[in-house]
Parts: C-alpha cells; sequence; structure tokens
C-alpha cells in the first residue's frame, strides 16, 4: 500500500458518490431481486450459509450485480479477490490463482474470485480460468449486462449457476432514495433534506429499474438546491425534473436491449398491434439507435410478414427508409411511423417467405438433371435440333392467358411452394388462380 492508497483508506468512502456509499454490505440492507435473494431462495441460503458456489449474475446496469458480489465478500470466511474484466488480463488470473493454491495449500482457505463485466474477458482469458474453477481452486463470481448464454464460455457456464437480476421496481428505487436522504453517516442525512412525494416518484420512475441512475440524480439534486428559510434543503419537482432531463434506458446497441427491442418491435409489426410498434420504434430512436437500421427491418417485416396479402406495404416501406436517408433525424420519424403503423395494420401472409425458404431447401437437397425440354431457351442456332423448346405453349394464345403445362423440373411436378392464403390481396390472387384452373 503506497501513502496515497493509506489516505485514502483513512478518508474512508466519504468521497465516493452517493451510489457507492449507499451500496448495501448485508443481505438485510439489499432492496429488490426477491426472486433470488427472498429468504426461501437458493442464493438467500448460500450466501447466509457461506455455501456459494460459482455463480454469475447477469441483469441490467444498477440492478444489484455487484452489489450481491459486495454482500458475499463481507460475509464469507473465504479470501474475496476482485478484477474488472475490461482491465484484467491473464496474468492477473495467475496470480490470483497462484495465490489462491497457496492458500488452499497452507491454511485450507477457499478463494472466491469476482469478475466484473465478465463478458468483456475474450475466449482464451475466460479458457484460462475453466481448469481452475472445475478443480475447485477458485469460486467463481461473474457479473455481466450481456446474456452469459451467449457471451460466456458454455463450459464456465455448465460450471455455474445463472442468477437473472431484473429493473428494480419503482417502490424498490423509492425505498433506496428515501433510505439516502435520510442516513447521516453513509447519506444525504447531514444535509438536512426533503423530498416532495411527487419528486420521490418521478426519480424513481425515471431511474427505469437502475438503483444507481436515481440515487446519483438524488445526490445533485441536494448538492445543487439552496436551503430555504426553514433551514432545509426541499427537493421539488421541478428541481428533480432538472437533475434527470432524460429518462435512463438500459439500451447498449451491442447488447441483448437491443436484439430484445428490435425483436419485440418485429413481433408487434407482425402482430398488428400499432401502439406496441410505435413504442418501440420511439425507443429506439430515443436511444440513439441508426434510423438506417429501423426502415431497414421494416422492409424486411412488410416483405416476410405482410407479403403478398397488401403488397403496397412493401412499397411504402421501401419509401420510408429512402425518406430517412434523405433527411435523416428528427424528421425521419414520421415516414417511419407512418410505415410502421401502416406494416402493423395491414392484413398478413407469409406465404411467399415460407415458399422461397421450401425452394432454396430443395434447390440443396434434390438433385436435378435438367429444366424441362419445353422450357429451354429455343432461339439460338442448333437448339431445336436437341429439342429446347419443343411443345411449349405460349400463355397469351389461350382464353385467360393461360394453359396447364409443367414449369417444374419432373422431380417436383407437383410441389407447392407458395401457398396463398386468404389474407388481403392474396386472397383475391387466390380466387383468380383457382378460377384459372378451374376453366381449362
Amino acid at each position: 500500500m503506497d501513502l496515497f492508497e493509506y489516505n485514502r483508506s483513512l478518508r474512508g468512502n466519504g468521497d465516493s458518490p452517493l451510489a457507492a456509499r449507499m451500496r448495501p454490505k448485508t443481505l438485510e440492507e439489499f432492496v429488490g431481486q426477491e426472486h433470488i435473494v427472498g429468504k426461501d431462495k437458493l442464493l438467500y441460503r448460500a450466501i447466509k450459509g457461506d455455501r456459494i458456489s460459482s455463480v454469475i449474475f447477469y441483469g441490467p446496469p444498477g440492478t444489484g450485480k455487484t452489489t450481491l458480489a459486495k454482500i458475499i465478500a463481507n460475509t464469507t470466511k473465504s479470501e474475496f479477490r476482485q478484477i474488472n474484466a475490461t482491465t484484467a488480463g491473464i496474468k492477473d488470473i495467475k496470480d490470483v490463482v497462484a495465490d489462491a493454491k497457496d492458500r488452499q495449500g497452507m491454511y485450507g482457505t477457499k478463494t472466491i474470485l469476482f469478475i466484473d463485466e465478465i463478458h468483456r474477458f475474450n475466449k482464451t482469458q475466460q479458457d484460462a480460468l475453466l481448469p481452475h474453477v472445475e478443480d475447485g481452486t477458485i469460486i467463481l463470481i461473474g457479473a455481466t449486462t450481456e446474456n452469459p448464454y451467449f457471451e460466456v464460455n458454455k463450459a464456465l457456464v455448465s460450471r455455474s449457476v445463472i442468477f437473472q437480476l431484473k429493473p428494480l421496481e419503482q417502490k424498490d428505487i423509492e425505498k433506496l432514495l428515501r433510505w439516502a436522504i435520510e442516513d447521516v453517516e453513509r447519506g444525504m442525512g447531514a444535509y438536512q433534506a426533503e423530498i416532495d412525494a411527487d419528486a420521490l416518484a418521478f426519480l424513481a420512475d425515471t431511474a427505469n429499474g437502475d438503483a444507481r441512475t436515481g440515487l446519483n440524480a438524488l445526490e445533485l439534486a441536494v448538492l445543487t438546491t439552496d436551503k430555504g428559510k426553514d433551514g432545509k434543503l426541499h427537493i421539488t419537482l421541478p428541481v428533480a425534473e432538472e437533475c434527470i432531463q432524460k429518462r435512463a434506458l438500459n439500451y447498449d446497441k451491442n447488447g441483448d436491449n437491443h436484439y430484445d427491442t428490435i425483436s419485440a418491435f418485429i413481433k408487434s409489426m407482425r402482430g398488428s398491434d400499432p401502439d406496441a410498434a410505435l413504442y418501440y420504434l420511439a425507443k429506439m430512436i430515443y436511444a440513439g439507435e441508426d434510423p438506417k437500421f429501423i426502415a431497414r427491418r421494416v422492409v424486411i417485416c412488410a416483405s416476410e410478414d405482410v407479403g403478398n396479402a397488401d403488397p403496397h406495404a412493401l412499397q411504402l416501406a421501401v419509401a420510408a427508409m429512402q425518406a430517412v436517408n434523405f433527411i435523416g433525424l428528427p424528421e425521419g420519424r414520421i415516414p417511419l411511423a407512418q410505415a410502421v403503423t401502416y406494416v402493423a395494420c395491414a392484413p398478413k401472409s407469409n406465404a411467399a417467405y415460407l415458399g422461397i425458404n421450401q425452394a432454396l431447401e430443395d434447390v440443396k437437397n434434390i438433385r436435378i438433371r435438367t429444366v424441362p425440354p419445353h422450357l429451354k431457351d429455343a432461339h439460338y442456332s442448333g437448339s431445336k435440333d436437341m429439342g429446347n423448346g419443343l411443345g411449349y405453349r405460349y400463355a397469351h394464345d389461350y382464353p385467360n392467358h393461360y394453359v396447364k403445362q409443367q414449369y417444374l423440373p419432373d422431380e417436383l411436378s407437383g410441389k407447392v411452394y407458395y401457398d396463398l392464403s386468404d389474407s388481403g390481396v392474396e386472397r383475391r390472387m387466390k380466387e383468380h388462380m383457382k378460377r384459372l384452373k378451374d376453366n381449362t
């Protein structure tokens, strides 16, 4: 420990942000996540009994992942070590492992290694952990905002219990804020601040399930508000609104929430819910998503899910994509909203989408010898001598511009790829095709 670290330890955490000072130290102080730390739950029993095994905490920011690790550190008799995957490397892992082996050999003491943002470790770094987790040299606690089933080594996942943390309820954040404003030792109690009920509700709601966001806003409100004539700080709704001018969103363009949101957006359009589709559109725009990315998804949905039930949907979606590319945001939200609501409300058919998928499967898996001879090109010299085009019937020479003849290769004769639905325009197309075939 150098002089600077020594001085910092003497000061304690008084200079730390409010969110750090108010971090719960025991399970009794921990707020929310009852589904995993309720008194009858596995994690609660494991922490209380100091029988923690390798675990991975997965959830959005500000929901208690690091806090739970710190609580384990405060309650366990094992050696507790912590590294952050954004700055640590294989050398750090080796150092921890070497120390863990020494402690286990000399004192029989287990070592718990907490790795924050474990998804930031690359495959090689994660592989370096595996044998030591497997043989019990270290007990791993990982924290991640990304889905561990995608971002963490499958072998590590299989040797760990996954606990998913959810965004905190508004009532949970209100409880934390109220505690923070009253606590004299760790919170803002020395400032004699009072917060109006509507201001408290606003901060808790706007934090969007992230306790850290709410506490940061409360700290800013207290530190920037003058005392009233009664000698107290009054945190009113206007003060609270100034401290969180924009709702906190858990939206990482490369993370789970990005994919979850775009998935919900597409499924809302497919499910004919324009209100939900507009909400997810607004969420993506608000979070700074690339409008061209959004427009491309609308074009795909217009073709995949609406298809020929309303061919105009694809035209409108493509027009909206061109408009967004031309005018950008914020005005681009208007053609996007127009296209999104049209696609959501349009009649639906995925018949063309299913048809091309099945046709591609047959192209890949079925050996086709040749195109039917009567469909082959008969224009080049010598083609007719080879039988190309012989027997072909020109559709426009027949009533209704239709004549029955084989178009599919022999191996696929009679195969149906495009099974028209009874939705929208496609129903009229289906009726038209039936009339053609019945009248010839």
